[in-house]
């Protein structure tokens, strides 16, 4: 999946797919790889992709999510995942990523965070796949 014991980020848009019953194969994909963040205790997240599943899936899924389930979701799902929270070296270092990479300052934040977090992959189908931002590989997990 990620390879070895490399530690990887996965963006908001994995954790949404893994409830998007529309696409069965990219569902598949997300939840495998949520699956794989939460047992190998390899998988991270940043407070940003807490903020952006709760308002998605409590608004923007085709089933919203109840406050109960959401509940649920933050505690066996999201907040152990939750390693990076901002501080000023996160947002120093996402305004220089965002310049030097012309990507947007919110992309920027996960990258950076991802950098801090120290991981070697960043899951997102919103960055070019195959590209290397310091030591991090961007992969896009639904291309086949």
């Amino acid at each position: 999946m990620s390879g070895g014991s490399e530690r990887f980020f996965l963006d908001t848009n994995v954790l949404i797919y893994s409830f998007d019953e529309r696409s069965k194969s990219k569902q598949k994909r997300a939840a495998d790889l949520v699956e794989t963040a939460l047992t190998t205790h390899r998988g991270v997240i940043n407070y940003q992709v807490v903020q952006e599943f709760l308002s998605a899936a409590s608004r923007k899924f085709a089933d919203a999510l109840s406050p109960d389930e959401l509940r649920v979701y933050l505690e066996r799902v999201l907040m152990p995942l939750c390693e990076v929270f901002p501080d000023s070296r996160l947002y120093s270092q996402a305004i220089s990523i965002s310049s030097d990479m012309r990507i947007s300052f919110y992309d920027a934040l996960i990258v950076s965070s991802a950098l801090i977090a120290d991981c070697r992959i960043l899951w997102t189908e919103d960055l070019q796949d195959g590209r290397k931002i310091g030591g991090l590989q961007i992969r896009n997990p639904f291309l086949k």
